[in-house]
C-alpha cells in the first residue's frame, strides 16, 4: 500500500527541514513526497533542493493560497492513501505511517484519524494543546465534532469521486472537506489512539477573534453547500471542545 504525503509551504525556511526529516524518518518504504512551494522568498527551495530525489516531486510556483497548493499536490499523488503535513507539522514518532497502513489494513477503512498535539512555535516539547480526537459516531458533526485534519488520511479515490478542497471557505476548508467526506457520503473511518502529529501554534483561524467569527461563519457555509442540517447548537460545542483541549 502506497502512501502520497504531501507537504505545503511558503517561506518556511524556519521549520521546513524538522517537517522533511520526520517524513523521511518514516519507517515505511512505500512513500511519495510531494512538496508544493508557493514560490518561497527565504532559502526554503534551497533547503528542500539539498534533499535531490528523496523528495519524489517539488514544483515551486506561485499559488492563490495554501488550499490551491494542497489541491496541487492531491492531483500529483499517485498513492492509494493520501496524507498533508503542512510545514510547520512533524510527525510524532517514526512508526506513524507503517501504524496507519496497519490500521487501513486491518479495519478496511476509507479514512484514518488520530490525536494530535499543539505545541509552541520554538519549543516542539512544550505541549499547549492536546487534541485527544476519540472515536467518531454518526452523530459526532453534529455535536461539533471533527477529526485533526493534520492526522487525516484518506484513499485517493476519494479525491477523485467527490473533489478536493474548495478556495471560498477560507480556514474552514479542511472542515468542509471532512464534513463531505464523512457525513455527506459516509466514509468509513478508523481511529489511531495515539498522537500522529506535533503542529506548532498559530493557525490562521485561531489568530484574532475577528478569524475565529469569520471561520465560525465559513463552517456554517460548509452544512449548507452540503445541503446538510446542522443542530442548532452545533456551532456552539465547536469551541467549547477548544477549550477543554487545553486540560492536558
Amino acid at each position: 500500500m502506497k502512501v502520497s504525503i504531501i507537504t505545503v509551504v511558503y517561506n518556511g525556511e524556519k521549520t521546513i527541514r524538522e517537517t522533511i526529516e520526520s517524513v523521511l524518518a518514516q519507517e515505511y518504504e512505500a512513500v511519495e513526497y510531494i512538496i508544493i512551494d508557493g514560490n518561497s522568498t527565504d532559502t526554503t527551495k534551497d533547503i528542500i533542493q539539498s534533499y535531490g530525489q528523496r523528495i519524489n516531486t517539488f514544483i515551486s510556483e506561485p499559488d492563490l493560497g495554501i488550499y490551491d497548493a494542497m489541491n496541487k499536490g492531491i492531483r500529483l499523488a499517485t498513492g492509494d492513501i493520501v496524507g498533508i503535513l503542512n510545514a510547520d507539522d512533524i510527525f510524532d514518532t517514526p512508526r506513524i505511517i507503517p501504524d496507519l497502513v496497519e490500521r487501513f489494513k486491518e479495519t478496511e477503512a476509507d479514512a484514518v484519524y488520530g490525536d494530535l498535539l499543539y505545541v509552541a512555535a520554538d519549543n516542539l516539547s512544550h505541549v499547549i494543546r492536546n487534541w485527544k480526537a476519540g472515536h467518531f459516531s454518526p452523530i459526532s458533526f453534529l455535536w461539533g465534532w471533527m477529526p485533526p485534519h493534520p492526522t487525516f488520511f484518506i484513499r485517493r479515490e476519494w479525491y477523485d469521486n467527490f473533489g478536493t478542497f474548495r478556495l471560498d471557505l477560507g480556514s474552514s476548508a479542511d472542515y468542509e472537506l471532512m464534513l463531505r467526506m464523512v457525513q455527506k457520503h459516509h466514509a468509513k473511518l478508523a481511529y489511531i489512539q495515539k498522537v500522529m502529529v506535533r503542529m506548532r501554534v498559530g493557525g490562521v483561524s485561531n489568530v484574532t477573534i475577528k478569524n475565529r467569527i469569520l471561520a465560525n461563519r465559513n463552517d456554517k457555509k460548509a452544512w449548507e453547500v452540503n445541503q446538510l442540517t446542522p443542530y442548532p447548537f452545533t456551532f456552539l460545542c465547536k469551541p467549547v471542545r477548544k477549550i477543554l483541549q487545553f486540560i492536558i
